[in-house]
């Protein structure tokens, strides 16, 4: 098994604390490339083509770098397309679990690629799509109703999903014009239930190949994580290129992002009822949503279980929400107003979910280039933001 390099790249924890501002998300320019030439060479050596996936990692000014390596991104609304049609500037995937006309409409003039969940709208939007067919290449989402998901509102395959076709739908039904089939059913996995997901798809979906231009695999694919069987990775591209002559693509966001960024805060108080509470200038409920819809728990450099160092807090944000808890942690020392605290891995999945409730800060948008030992703010957020987005 060749495994990912994760362990062999860290990031300048302390140098980012020092310059800083907070609250700030800070992605490390050396890690990002770090990422991309794993995912280089698994292009290289299966021949599959790997694209960005927006929806878990849509920092554009770190686009330059991606698409050196990346062949484009895929995007879930217009938006999306319309952001790595203008920033990424290669190639274009869209999918979302249903389109307005004016979507189908503004995607066809952005997108390579547009992927369909349902007959229905393929069907629907027939006349609008077979008008570009040669320019856009038109797909359609299946669900192998395989689950390999352990959070069930993360999970595709879920009882009762809406994502993907089933295959007892594609009785009966043309798929004339449909150059391409798509499912993605994993959240942030390694290898073997790609493995055990790709057999069940083969045999249920497997006679549709012949007749198809590509295949994509989708994301969830913790390629650059340690411990990725990328050989097998390899191996599972080339059979179905070989087998069945489908170009293949992959689109994971965590893999590209997994270990590169951290998220900067500062403790505001400390505040006792029954334990120890740092009020932070970070939100669960804000900046970190999935710390509560997960739920999972992030790592903190210098923090330890709860119990384990002499100190234990509850972290929790400065919201209203009574349930805007981060999690307890143990210090070896006692925390105090002004200490400053890192939250490690919190590029995917974070800004691209963030939210003003309550008006709180927005963290600046930062980047770390270990190579010089800058720290560049990129963006910085205001008022008018807050403002601009209600009415």
């Amino acid at each position: 098994m060749q495994k990912g390099l994760e362990s062999l790249i860290s990031i300048d924890i302390p140098k980012i604390l020092a310059l800083a501002p907070s609250p700030a998300y800070v992605v490390d320019l050396g890690r990002l490339r770090h990422n991309l030439a794993i995912l280089d060479a698994v292009q290289k050596r299966s021949g599959a083509k790997i694209l960005l996936a927006l929806k878990a990692f849509a920092m554009w000014s770190t686009f330059p770098i991606i698409r050196e390596t990346l062949h484009g991104v895929c995007a879930s609304s217009p938006w999306e397309a319309r952001l790595g049609r203008e920033e990424f500037g290669r190639e274009v995937h869209s999918f979302a679990a249903a389109f307005k006309e004016s979507d189908v409409r503004e995607l066809l003039t952005i997108s390579n690629h547009l992927v369909f969940n349902s007959f229905n709208q393929l069907e629907r939007f027939r006349p609008l799509w077979e008008k570009e067919r040669g320019r856009v290449s038109v797909g359609l989402r299946v669900n192998p109703e395989h689950t390999e998901g352990q959070v069930e509102i993360y999970d595709p395959c879920a009882p009762k999903s809406r994502l993907g076709i089933p295959r007892r739908e594609f009785a009966g039904k043309s798929l004339a014009g449909v150059e391409g089939l798509h499912f993605h059913t994993l959240c942030e996995q390694l290898f073997e239930p790609l493995e055990r997901t790709a057999k069940v798809f083969e045999e249920k979906f497997g006679d549709f190949l012949p007749g198809m231009k590509w295949l994509n695999l989708g994301g969830g694919h913790h390629i650059t994580r340690e411990g990725y069987d990328i050989d097998a990775l390899v191996e599972l591209v080339k059979y179905f290129r070989g087998k069945y002559g489908v170009e293949v693509y992959l689109e994971p966001g965590e893999a590209i992002a997994i270990g590169t960024g951290v998220l900067v805060s500062e403790v505001l108080d400390v505040v006792h009822n029954e334990m120890d509470i740092a009020i932070l200038d970070v939100s669960a409920t804000c900046h970190m949503p999935d710390v509560l819809e997960m739920p999972y728990r992030p790592a903190i450099t210098g923090g330890f279980a709860p119990g384990e160092k002499a100190h234990t807090y509850r972290l929790a944000g400065p919201s209203c929400l009574a349930g805007d808890v981060i999690g307890d942690w143990s210090f070896a020392q006692p925390l105090k107003s002004g200490d400053h605290l890192c939250f490690e891995d919190m590029a995917h999945y974070t800004m691209v979910k963030t939210t003003t409730f309550n008006g709180i800060q927005h963290p600046h948008l930062c980047t770390y280039e270990p190579e010089t030992g800058e720290l560049k703010v990129v963006r910085s957020f205001g008022y008018e933001d807050f403002r601009n987005k209600l009415s």
